[in-house]
């Protein structure tokens, strides 16, 4: 920057001076180079830096969705296993004479020979119940 200005003592027609002057422009053209290129590099190094945050952020976002979908199936998971087990124990009893007699007797009304069905609201049964209850 130094070598652009007009000096104000006059120079030598000096070879060395002549070199000494030619070796700071080169310095000087050196020095914007290099300022450019480290520019340039800065600038994609943040670029790249900005790309991988990004997606280390998409990515950390897309595993909080996945964890709480795990969650959310196994609490799935673990009502069918219950419901799969209850319905192994009602098949087992549905395997059985005497459950398959019963429930008939309850559901349909079913009776066997000389059986008589007497049936009795539940809802006067449960009044009753909890008016004896809360004696």
């Amino acid at each position: 920057m130094g070598v652009l200005k007009k000096k104000k003592v006059t120079t030598l027609n000096n070879p060395y001076i002549h070199y000494q002057e030619k070796k700071e422009k080169l310095n000087a053209e050196h020095k914007k180079k290099l300022v450019r290129r480290l520019s340039i590099f800065g600038t994609l190094a943040l670029m790249v830096i900005g790309v991988m945050v990004s997606t280390l952020i998409s990515q950390h976002s897309r595993l909080e969705a996945k964890k709480q979908e795990e969650v959310r199936l196994e609490k799935s998971l673990a009502k069918y296993k219950q419901q799969e087990t209850l319905l192994n124990e009602e098949l087992t009893k549905l395997n059985d004479e005497e459950y398959i007699a019963k429930l008939a007797r309850k559901d349909y009304f079913l009776s066997g020979k000389g059986e008589v069905i007497f049936n009795i609201p539940e809802s006067k049964n449960k009044a009753k119940k909890d008016k004896e209850s809360s004696y």
